[in-house]
């Protein structure tokens, strides 16, 4: 069972309850929050019970002294009242920001800690509106709608008990009359609740659909498709719009109501108390006090609606927030680690397969079978057709993803043996599409270098090293250098830099093995001779696995592995290899035309900046 469909079938109460472990820290302050609410309340209902006295006695007897005496005794009463509610927002903001700072930090290691396959499931705009939105919303709801809703009912509660202390018959008369009000919020939930979480899956989607556009900016406008965009755009907001209006008109059936059925208890209970006085049954005093009572009641009867669609807002909020909390970490630790105090780099593939959760169970392995072993120090390329599965090899060894049989060996253990900080400083990667932060490019190179202090000479002679290995000297162009801070993702720089600065963090984490998704092709042809050089001296003691789609790349290799059809079929020498493999030629000959195609373009380009 999923945890959407685990979530789906809790009650609300524990739904909500899950967040108790977050809130425990700060409940004792929650808790004086809902006192001073109570007490705010409780305040709140005496003012009646010291009116009536006031109309009974000095109004009546024209005591004009005890009249000032009154007034004097509702005013402190309802400062009282105000200063108790600001006690209870004091109480209550700090805890309820911490439980969202506790939240939104928690979800965001987990979501560091998930393998690469949970975030090929979920898109980017559903984790975020998680993060902030729902995340958000259970702080205003802590801080907020929790306190007022138990208040508010408790406050009904001994509020209705006390319209009994005037006469039995208007007690009756207005709590029958609240009655409906309650069938009204069972209905309510259970069409309200399903609106909130389509409402919320829906804001998600807009928010991924945001996201998407933003990055993708240049390849809309390259294309002329900013319009096809808006549409799409435009047909998911108007999707959310609807069911927004669809919340809308549920929530407003719920006040209508809400607002009825009190306004017809007052009509009632007028008609009903001016018989009673007339028969003799109940003074002008106490029919004053009533409706004193009922007007301080109506407030929280009002409320009741909007607090309950926001009890239930919170807890598919919740219901989403525990969706991430709750999947599970499949690539973690080992219980008792093993550890390679001086690594050489001996990278092995035993008998690995690998294949795709979600992968037909009549398809055949992605990876199927392999067995490949790179000798300490030994530069492998490896090569294959498109769809060989040579990417997939490639995050095995700092796994990314687990091997579904088999095993992949770091020295001649497990690398499921090892902890994931220990086997990812032994192993670094560098890959085609380069991804990079919004932070100085100094901070990028050195992301993997959390041994170093930043500033300290060593930090800086390894930046050097790294940039002078991967070309990047336009670093030193920038406005401020190394200190520069590039934009998201590296979008204010080329596919080549951003390429280039890839390969020097992969370089600057100094591994035992480097592994390479073909992270030069992007680079013209000159630039691509340049790192090739610089990286022949870097790979002279690092074993690297070369993931190949240029014949120059494959004559940085010792060896070259051809991957057919999720299978190594041949390992040798580039020479042997052309000698013996009809596929492995077949596979060069790809690469060449694909290779002549790219430096057409190149030159091509070069003319074109010449010209202008």
């Amino acid at each position: 069972m999923t945890s959407t469909a685990q979530s789906s079938q809790l009650s609300t109460g524990r739904a909500l309850a899950r967040l108790i472990p977050f809130t425990r820290p700060v409940m004792g302050r929650l808790l004086l929050g809902a006192g001073s609410a109570l007490a705010a309340s409780l305040v709140a209902l005496s003012i009646p019970l010291v009116l009536e006295a006031v109309v009974a006695g000095p109004i009546a007897s024209g005591d004009f002294a005890q009249i000032a005496w009154g007034a004097a005794l509702v005013l402190a009463l309802g400062l009282a009242e105000a200063g108790l509610v600001w006690a209870r927002r004091w109480f209550v903001l700090t805890p309820a920001t911490r439980v969202e700072y506790t939240l939104r930090t928690r979800i965001y290691e987990h979501l560091q800690r998930l393998p690469v396959a949970f975030h090929d499931r979920w898109q980017s705009g559903q984790l975020l509106s998680r993060m902030m939105q729902d995340i958000g919303l259970i702080r205003r709801w802590l801080a907020f709608g929790l306190i007022l809703l138990l208040v508010n009912v408790l406050t009904i509660i001994v509020g209705s008990l006390i319209l009994f202390r005037w006469h039995w018959l208007l007690g009756t008369i207005f709590l029958a009359c609240s009655l409906p009000l309650w069938y009204a919020g069972y209905r309510f939930e259970k069409r309200y609740s399903a609106l909130t979480r389509q409402g919320q899956d829906q804001g998600g989607d807009l928010a991924t659909a945001v996201e998407e556009s933003v990055h993708g900016i240049r390849v809309l406008k390259a294309f002329g498709r900013g319009k096809h965009a808006l549409h799409k755009f435009a047909r998911q907001a108007e999707m959310l719009r609807v069911t927004e209006l669809r919340k809308a008109r549920a929530v407003g059936l719920v006040w209508f109501w809400l607002v009825l059925l009190p306004d017809i208890a007052f009509a009632l209970c007028l008609a009903a108390g001016i018989l009673l006085n007339l028969a003799g049954q109940l003074s002008v005093a106490e029919l004053f006090a009533f409706f004193a009572m009922a007007t301080v009641l109506r407030w929280p009867m009002e409320s009741i609606g909007f607090l309950f669609s926001f009890l239930l807002d919170t807890r598919t909020a919740t219901d989403r927030i525990f969706e991430v909390l709750d999947e599970e970490n499949t690539i973690d630790d080992p219980e008792t680690p093993t550890t390679i105090a001086a690594p050489r780099g001996e990278l092995a593939f035993e008998g690995v397969h690998f294949r795709y959760q979600d992968a037909p169970a009549s398809q055949r392995d992605l990876l199927d079978g392999i067995d490949l072993v790179l000798r300490p120090g030994e530069t492998m390329a490896l090569v294959g057709l498109t769809g060989s599965g040579k990417t997939t090899l490639t995050t095995l060894p700092a796994r990314l993803y687990d091997v579904t049989g088999g095993r992949v060996t770091l020295d001649g253990v497990d690398v499921r043996d090892l902890t994931l900080p220990e086997l990812r400083t032994h192993v670094s990667m560098a890959f085609e599409d380069a991804t990079l932060f919004s932070s100085s490019v100094r901070e990028n190179v050195l992301l993997g270098r959390a041994d170093l202090k930043p500033g300290s000479p060593e930090a800086e002679e390894a930046l050097r090293e790294a940039l002078a290995v991967a070309q990047a000297h336009f670093v030193y162009d920038l406005p401020d250098g190394p200190d520069t801070v590039i934009g998201e993702e590296g979008l204010s720089l080329s596919g080549g830099q951003r390429q280039r600065l890839a390969l020097a963090r992969a370089v600057a984490a100094k591994p035992a093995v480097l592994v390479l998704d073909d992270p030069l092709s992007a680079l013209d042809v000159d630039t691509e001779a340049l790192v090739e050089e610089a990286l022949r001296e870097v790979l002279a003691e690092t074993t690297a696995l070369i993931v190949a789609h240029r014949p120059s790349t494959v004559a940085l290799a010792d060896r070259v592995a051809l991957l057919e059809a999720g299978r190594i079929t041949a390992v040798g020498a580039h020479s042997d290899l052309l000698r013996t493999s009809e596929h492995y030629r077949h596979v060069i000959s790809s690469l060449e035309t694909k290779e002549a195609a790219d430096d057409e373009t190149d030159t091509r380009l070069r003319e074109k900046e010449v010209t202008l």
